[in-house]
């Protein structure tokens, strides 16, 4: 089984997720389109599609023109019902490519370890019905997925109902946390941002990092089984 991987920053690589992946058997087609690495027209040569997180905004095709073709790419997954999922940005690109309005936080950054929140909905979600017991993940974003794109599934809430995890189809989850994050990756996040909120994030992330990669591994199983 082969999954197409859309990478958008160096910082921001498929890490524990993709190693969950290839543990479960997967192959993973990892490409850096920022790095001049062509994206595939289609998924017709992919059994699924795994796209990251980034500092970008999902709206910012101008800057960063590699956005629209992997929105095209995530249309043609959820025409198709190609196993995907959508990180942070990647979630947010979802949205947009879907119908949905993406911007920023009301309530300003989100930076470490937060609640889930997960929906009664969650608990028969086909992806998300086994991990339901992962109370806590990494946060590090900005931006929110403000409204969803018609006929998504809300999976996961704040407690002011701020999107946390959507399932946009069939077979197309976003989620906006963060659990292939490295404490490696996670301090050269608060480096390029110091300041004591970073500080404060990355302190949340230490204490709970053994946590929770043992809490988000089996998103990698779960994941996989849908390809097949």
């Amino acid at each position: 089984m082969s999954v197409l991987v859309v990478q958008h920053e160096d910082e921001c690589p498929p890490a524990l997720l993709g190693d969950w992946l290839v543990e479960a058997g997967v192959a993973l087609d990892v490409r850096r389109p920022y790095a001049d690495e062509a994206l595939p027209s289609d998924l017709a040569d992919h059994e699924g599609l795994v796209v990251l997180g980034g500092a970008m905004n999902a709206n910012q095709d101008g800057t960063h023109p590699w956005l629209a073709p992997t929105k095209d790419l995530i249309r043609a997954a959820a025409r198709d019902d190609v196993p995907t999922l959508g990180v942070c940005l990647g979630h947010q690109l979802a949205a947009v490519a879907l119908g949905g309005e993406v911007g920023r936080c009301p309530r300003g950054r989100q930076i470490g370890v937060y609640d889930v929140g997960w929906t009664d909905a969650a608990a028969t979600d086909p992806l998300f019905a086994g991990l339901a017991s992962p109370r806590r993940a990494i946060q590090w974003n900005e931006d929110l997925v403000l409204t969803p794109p018609p006929g998504a599934t809300l999976l996961a809430a704040t407690a002011l109902d701020e999107v946390q995890a959507l399932r946009f189809g069939p077979a197309m989850w976003g989620i906006q946390w963060h659990p292939e994050a490295t404490l490696e990756i996670l301090t050269s996040w608060a480096a390029s941002e110091p300041g004591p909120a970073a500080d404060a994030g990355l302190d949340a992330v230490r204490g709970a990092a053994v946590e929770l990669e043992l809490a988000w591994r089996e998103l990698g199983k779960a994941f996989a089984a849908r390809l097949a």
